[in-house]
Formats: structure tokens, C-alpha cells, sequence
């Protein structure tokens, strides 16, 4: 059986990191999206949040399941005994970063390999920061995430609003 990872904060979850699951879930039998914590961020949902919009978002996949980990995501993938871990990529800057991930990775485990998948045409300039500006400047960002997401980011401002 075939397995990997896809590691990020997903915060917000946006219709990209969705393509490259449901690419990922054909690709393996099994996927794991992965909710890292990243303490260089700001996150705008908690990681619980965070984990129960992505297991709403993926649940149509039935071999997609969603975990977290605080740590490194190669020491997961070999808890996990995954082949893959899965990088989505936007731009040439995007890969600049991935592959020295991605060969520190393999130094650290030889057996887990990075898989890179291309943002597809219509997903290629959307990620959760520009996501996230856009909703703390009140502009429009619906077109970049799922409908639940949509709807939690709207509890987000309704809740921000009662407490200002």
C-alpha cells in the first residue's frame, strides 16, 4: 500500500491545497494531510479549527485522512511508514525552498521521497497568506476557498466584531 503525506498549516484550507489532495488521492492509496504547527505564523484558526475544516474538506476522498504533528514532517513520514511526502508548487520561487527541503529530507530518510505537484492553471497565485490579508482588509477572497471554509471565516469577522 502506497502512502503520503501532505504537510502545511493550511490556514485557511484554500481550493489549491484541495487540487493538490484530491491529484495526491489518486495518485496513493493512502493520504495523509499533515497540520503542522508553524510558530513563525500567525495563524487566523487555532490547529483544532484548522483540523476539523480540513477533515470536513476531504472527507469526500475515502482514503484521505488528516493528522497532526508538532515536529519534523520527515520524522513523521517515517512514524507514518510513508514513501511520499507531497509538495504543492506555484512559482520557480516555491521550488527554490522545496527542493532544499527536500534534499536535507532525504539525507535524514533516503526511503521517503518528495513528490512535486504543479499548482494547476486555475489555483497557481492562491495561497492561505494572501487569503488571510485579504479577509483582514475586508476584500474579497470567497473565489479562494470551499464553501465551509467561507462560512467559518464569516463566524471568524461576526465573532471579532461582537468582541471589538
Amino acid at each position: 500500500m502506497s502512502r503520503a503525506i501532505y504537510p502545511g498549516t493550511f490556514d485557511p484550507p484554500t481550493l489549491g491545497h484541495l487540487d493538490i489532495v484530491e491529484r495526491s488521492a489518486r495518485l496513493f492509496d493512502e493520504v495523509i494531510v499533515l497540520l503542522a504547527v508553524n510558530s513563525k505564523k500567525q495563524p487566523l484558526f487555532e490547529l483544532q479549527e484548522r483540523r476539523a475544516l480540513i477533515e470536513e474538506c476531504v472527507q469526500q476522498w475515502k482514503n484521505v485522512r488528516v493528522d497532526l504533528f508538532d515536529g519534523l514532517v520527515v520524522d513523521y513520514a517515517r512514524q507514518a511508514k510513508a514513501e511520499a511526502v507531497i509538495r504543492g508548487l506555484r512559482a520557480v520561487s516555491d521550488f527554490d525552498y522545496e527542493a532544499q527541503m527536500a534534499l536535507v529530507n532525504t539525507q535524514m530518510a533516503p526511503d521517503v521521497e518528495t513528490v512535486f505537484l504543479l499548482a494547476s492553471e486555475h489555483h497557481v497565485y492562491i495561497n492561505s497568506s494572501i487569503v488571510r490579508e485579504l479577509f483582514r482588509y475586508g476584500e474579497e477572497y470567497t473565489r479562494f476557498v470551499p464553501e465551509i471554509v467561507i462560512q467559518a471565516m464569516r463566524r471568524k469577522r461576526a465573532a471579532k466584531g461582537a468582541g471589538a
